[in-house]
């Protein structure tokens, strides 16, 4: 019954190697090797626990009444196993993550399409080396002097001297 429970929740390494940071490759890899050991280590155990010989106890001890109120409460025994809280909230942060993602790349296509047509533009545009300053202004219309505001420039009035 463990055995099955583990291979249910199996974590797909590869996938998971490909997200880790180049920087934290270490800790990926001691993550790893001990969650190895520790499926290794439930792989071994048997699906259920050996029963209990409880013929031979009785014939061993000698006190009349004791084996049979250990097993009577042997049986009586219910390991209650924990309660699933996290699954669900897990889940909920996979979903809200898988959202986020898809609102991030359909930003990034956005910009990646504006980033295509600057770069249409410039290749498009005439070479530098044969563009005049009036073809260089109009391509670049925020490097165009204001003769209004900077009538000196690139000298400085003397006032400022």
């Amino acid at each position: 019954m463990a055995g099955r429970r583990a291979t249910l929740k199996a974590v797909d390494w590869l996938a998971f190697a490909e997200r880790v940071a180049p920087n934290q490759k270490s800790m990926f890899n001691a993550l790893k090797s001990r969650s190895d050991a520790i499926a290794a280590k439930l792989a071994s155990l048997p699906e259920t626990p050996a029963p209990i010989d409880w013929a031979f106890y009785k014939s061993a001890v000698t006190k009349p009444g004791l084996v049979e109120e250990f097993e009577k409460k042997f049986k009586a025994l219910k390991v209650p196993e924990p309660v699933d809280t996290q699954t669900s909230v897990i889940n909920l942060q996979e979903v809200e993550s898988n959202a986020s993602a898809l609102t991030y790349i359909g930003e990034s296509k956005a910009r990646v399409a504006e980033y295509e047509k600057a770069l249409d533009k410039l290749k498009n545009m005439v070479p530098f080396d044969q563009m005049t300053l009036e073809d260089y202004h109009d391509a670049f219309p925020g490097t165009r002097l204001d003769m209004v505001k900077y009538p000196y420039w690139p000298h400085r009035p003397l006032s400022e001297l």
